[in-house]
């Protein structure tokens, strides 16, 4: 009985040991079963990563792209700019307009009625808006109707240019009638221009007068010094 009972503890004890080592051996394949898919987690992972950067550097190549098309839009920039500095030296550069002889087409021509000296007619002339010109320093041509009367020179000497622009006026005097006799003709309008080869000369409508040896002052840049005397 006792031999029995020895036989009985001592298997067992042998096959105790056998699944306690067969236990042990399982749980070891498993952690390295579990270490090992770890592993290729983390690789495949590791491996993305790398990829996506790769991904990240194309786009900086991309970015790059697009800084080289801002700055062709920098090229593009700086020829509009040399375009417009042309075009401000051209507008510049026009002078048209300014410190030439005056034509009688430049002038703005107005004529009033005095009653001074017997009455006579005053001129008034004023350069065109943007023009500035000269008008030089001898007699206005004065003519009188279908005419063709000139006035003579109602002073003895002629007077200085004088240069036209916004806020300057001429002035000439013209008495149509200088004697004091009965007779002469009945005109109604003055013909006026700057010079005798001027072709555009203007006619002021004045109403009817007579014209018998007129006379015209200079031109001044005073009214009153444009009364024509004899």
């Amino acid at each position: 009985m006792n031999r029995r009972l020895r036989t009985a503890f001592a298997v067992t004890a042998v096959l105790g040991a056998g699944l306690l080592m067969t236990a042990c051996g399982g749980g070891d394949k498993s952690s390295a079963s579990d270490s090992s898919a770890a592993s290729g987690k983390s690789s495949a992972k590791a491996s993305t990563g790398g990829s996506g950067g790769d991904e990240n550097t194309g786009s900086s190549g991309s970015n790059g792209s697009g800084t080289s098309k801002s700055s062709g839009g920098a090229a593009a920039g700086s020829n509009s700019s040399d375009k417009s500095g042309t075009d401000g030296d051209d507008t510049s550069g026009d002078k048209t307009g300014y410190g030439q002889s005056c034509g009688t087409n430049d002038i703005s021509w107005s004529v009033s009625s005095e009653s001074q000296a017997g009455g006579y007619y005053l001129i008034k002339a004023k350069a065109n808006p943007g023009i500035t010109c000269v008008l030089p320093a001898a007699l206005p041509v004065v003519a009188f109707g279908s005419d063709g009367t000139e006035a003579g020179p109602a002073e003895q000497s002629v007077g200085e240019q004088i240069t036209l622009r916004e806020g300057v006026t001429a002035y000439a005097g013209v008495n149509p009638k200088t004697v004091n006799e009965d007779g002469g003709k009945e005109l109604d309008s003055l013909i006026v221009s700057v010079s005798n080869d001027d072709p555009n000369p203007v006619s002021l409508k004045v109403g009817s007068f007579v014209v018998d040896k007129p006379i015209v002052t200079n031109w001044h840049t005073s009214a009153a010094d444009a009364v024509p005397t004899t």
